[in-house]
């Protein structure tokens, strides 16, 4: 597949987010070491971050579990709160783009930047699985995307979801691979 037609998609990898995961350090030095293969073999690296204005009015009191987390942010600086792990940072040519939901599509301008750069091909890391992963998964497969998962840049709070996910879930609609695998390909 031409690299041109590939992108790979760094998803809510947030400081904040990463934070209420156990140890993040393995995750975040795998994404690392995947950046840089995807840089080196002229892959455009894509940021996808989850956040809201200030006061989050995009969140609707019938969304469960946005609301309840609307709750407990209301004061929070969303700059700060949407701000990407330091070791993952973007250079100034990386695009960062802010979605509203779990879905890397939802609510942001993923789709017109991929279609801008014609690109046929996803690459996946992300946290959570059973979130931003699994919906980004299922929607850019509806949009006919062609797709690869990152097992190991990915990860969820639950390690249960997460090996169902890649064994039995995803590899219905994605090439699940290793982040050893994906670098040495």
């Amino acid at each position: 597949m031409e690299n041109t037609k590939t992108a790979l998609l760094v998803m809510d990898m947030q400081s904040s987010i990463l934070s209420n995961l156990p140890d993040p350090q393995e995750l975040v030095s795998n994404v690392s070491k995947v950046i840089k293969t995807a840089k080196s073999r002229q892959i455009p690296v894509i940021y996808i971050t989850v956040g809201f204005r200030q006061g989050m009015p995009e969140i609707s009191t019938k969304n469960k579990v946005f609301s309840g987390i609307k709750e407990h942010m209301a004061d929070i600086d969303m700059k700060d709160w949407i701000a990407i792990h330091p070791d993952l940072s973007p250079d100034e040519k990386d695009i960062v783009i802010t979605k509203r939901r779990f879905s890397a599509f939802t609510g942001s301008d993923l789709e017109v930047v991929l279609r801008g750069m014609d690109i046929q091909h996803l690459v996946l890391t992300g946290v959570s699985t059973s979130g931003v992963v699994l919906s980004t998964v299922r929607e850019a497969a509806d949009k006919d995307y062609n797709l690869t998962v990152i097992e190991d840049c990915c990860k969820d709070g639950d390690e249960e979801v997460h090996h169902v996910l890649m064994r039995k879930v995803f590899p219905r609609q994605a090439d699940v691979t290793s982040m050893h695998d994906w670098t040495q390909g």
